[in-house]
């Protein structure tokens, strides 16, 4: 799986780091420490990032969702796509 994000032009390198680790499931407590700022900083990057508008487009190699039948390759035939600014589509 390979995780694009589009319009990330846009956004700051600061930005582009806590949007990637938000989108691959790090806490906001995760990615503060990680980054060494505070989380209501990582809350701020990542509030005016969606602001900016990206996408996010994941890449699925091989077929997980069984559309055409077969396994996928993982064997978990699950994976999680996500939409505009990082919200769940179904949402």
């Amino acid at each position: 799986m390979i995780m694009e994000i589009r319009g990330a032009e846009r956004l700051s390198f600061r930005e582009r780091q806590v949007v990637s680790l938000k989108e691959m499931g790090h806490t906001t407590d995760d990615i503060a420490r990680r980054l060494g700022i505070a989380p209501a900083t990582v809350a701020a990057l990542y509030n005016r990032a969606r602001g900016k508008g990206y996408q996010v487009v994941l890449v699925l190699s091989g077929d997980p969702l069984r559309l055409f039948g077969g396994e996928d390759e993982d064997g978990d035939g699950g994976s999680t796509v996500r939409g505009q600014g990082g919200q769940d589509p179904a949402s």
